[in-house]
């Protein structure tokens, strides 16, 4: 796929529209679509995309969405960017980074959400997004715009976080 696109794209000078249509189901078919169209795009090939799933259309839509987000092509919605969790990590951030993405799910407006749940790497990322939590032992650093904001309990971390994401919205990102 990458190499017909890459020889067609020297060859005529009319948009083309980027697509792997023999994708397949789940996870093998997102990373397919994503690494096909996704390379193509980062090296200036391509003027439309449409990624083929079995299943769902709507999740063609979203997996879309998130190739453009990735490559930074379009910034809509909330990115969240959240830690694997290493052996530093005092919270349960896999709880609390699926409830802010479930509250998140419906914002359209640009917003880079951080959820790190540890003091090493967490406030690195935390400060790079518009908003985010770094972990520690049963709490957390709340940050705004790259400034610390409050030290927050671990159990008061999503109300408090989306409290502020709500008001960073009501603002005007």
């Amino acid at each position: 796929m990458l190499e017909a696109y890459r020889a067609i794209a020297q060859m005529i000078p009319y948009p083309l529209h980027l697509g792997v249509t023999e994708a397949g189901l789940g996870p093998a078919a997102f990373v397919k679509s994503a690494i096909g169209i996704g390379t193509l795009l980062e090296e200036g090939i391509g003027d439309t995309i449409r990624v083929s799933l079995t299943g769902d259309p709507a999740q063609e839509v979203k997996l879309a969405q998130e190739i453009l987000q990735a490559l930074e092509l379009r910034r809509t919605g909330v990115e969240l960017i959240a830690c694997p969790t290493c052996g530093r990590c005092q919270i349960n951030l896999a709880a609390l980074a699926e409830k802010i993405r479930e509250k998140t799910a419906s914002i359209k407006a640009p917003l880079k959400v951080a959820v790190m749940g540890c003091a090493v790497n967490g406030p690195g990322e935390a400060r790079e997004a518009d908003v985010g939590i770094a972990g520690g032992k049963g709490e957390g650093l709340l940050f705004v715009k790259g400034e610390i904001k409050a030290k927050v309990p671990e159990d008061q971390l999503v109300d408090v976080l989306w409290a502020e994401i709500q008001n960073i919205i009501s603002k005007g990102v």
